[in-house]
């Protein structure tokens, strides 16, 4: 486990981050459902065309409910010739005279205005997505699908910064929330209040107390075959108000990690594209499951679906389940 504890950065990471370094243009959409990239790549657009243009007018139209010229009206030359910036909305519902209107401005854009398109995704005015990816500038926002996404975005936001973090302390926070924006805002409060390397003592210290991280805690004392430590976490965590359930999950998620690769040759990057795991991931889980044999995780995956059978009503005692399967992973073929 030593491994884990080790720092590192961002290496070759497979999620796109233009948005991080997207320069203005003439016309720049921003494809995808994740509004926090789409903002971060929208505030670095204004300061970098204020750093430009110094002062200039910010116009707000929207897509969906958009009607014909307004567009080429405020694309107009104005008297005074200042700079503009054009923000529009709900280009994923894009009106049929927003997208006419849209083809033909961009066909001889003003100089000194910048149109930034905000697209959900999905094929609704692809004449122009396809337009503006050849000729001008498409960020893609996309979401965060799996784990391995989550904690390469956690890796390049301390990259960054030039801040260092330890693998599990990566894991910690990756498992404290789902949402980006949330997830962006606790590194950030992390680097800010924490000086050095951000380490699992450190995550702990502000989100221990989240249910999802204590049921990564349960989970990695239980897979290292810590007992007694994984009983002692597992009784704190159900005491203080952690639902059994999300625990559970921790535990299966852990081990559905090392079924995928038991047996498995390749390295961490071989094997990280066909797993939806980060290629740290997959060494852990290869490591990991060099406790078990194949007919000792056989019988825990079983005990781990009758504890969710249980869990989920058919059980008198739930807890005892939960404990059961926690020591089945801790101690392998102890029954």
């Amino acid at each position: 486990m030593a491994q884990r504890n080790s720092s590192y950065r961002a290496k070759n990471a497979g999620i796109d981050t233009a948005w991080r370094t997207v320069n203005p243009g003439p016309i720049v959409m921003l494809y995808g459902p994740e509004e926090y990239f789409a903002s971060r790549a929208r505030t670095r657009l204004r300061q970098l065309f204020g750093q430009h243009f110094g002062d200039y007018d910010y116009v707000q139209l929207n897509a969906a409910s958009y009607t014909r010229g307004e567009l080429l009206m405020n694309a107009s030359p104005s008297l005074f010739g200042s700079a503009k910036i054009i923000s529009v909305d709900n280009a994923g519902s894009m009106s049929d005279d927003f997208l006419e209107d849209m083809l033909s401005y961009a066909a001889a854009p003003e100089s000194d205005i910048m149109v930034i398109i905000q697209h959900s995704g999905g094929n609704r005015g692809k004449k122009l997505i396809d337009l503006v990816r050849s000729r001008f500038t498409l960020i893609s926002c996309k979401a965060l699908k799996n784990d391995r996404e989550k904690t390469e975005f956690i890796v390049q936001e301390f990259h960054a910064a030039d801040r260092r973090i330890t693998q599990g302390a990566v894991q910690l926070l990756a498992v404290a929330t789902a949402d980006t924006a949330e997830l962006a805002s606790a590194c950030a409060q992390l680097m800010a209040d924490i000086p050095g390397e951000i380490t699992e003592e450190g995550v702990n210290r502000y989100y221990g107390g989240r249910t999802e991280v204590n049921a990564f805690r349960v989970a990695d004392a239980a897979i290292a075959g810590q007992a007694a430590q994984a009983l002692r976490l597992l009784r704190h965590s159900l005491a203080t108000g952690t639902e059994p359930i999300p625990l559970l999950g921790a535990l299966a998620m852990r081990i559905r990690n090392i079924a995928r690769v038991y047996g498995v040759r390749g390295s961490g990057a071989e094997l990280a594209s066909s797993t939806g795991m980060a290629p740290w991931q997959v060494d852990q889980a290869k490591r990991e499951g060099r406790r078990f044999s194949a007919e000792q995780l056989a019988a825990i995956i079983s005990n781990l679906a009758d504890a969710d059978a249980q869990l989920k009503g058919e059980g008198a005692d739930p807890v005892y389940a939960l404990e059961r399967a926690v020591l089945a992973i801790a101690v392998p073929g102890r029954d």
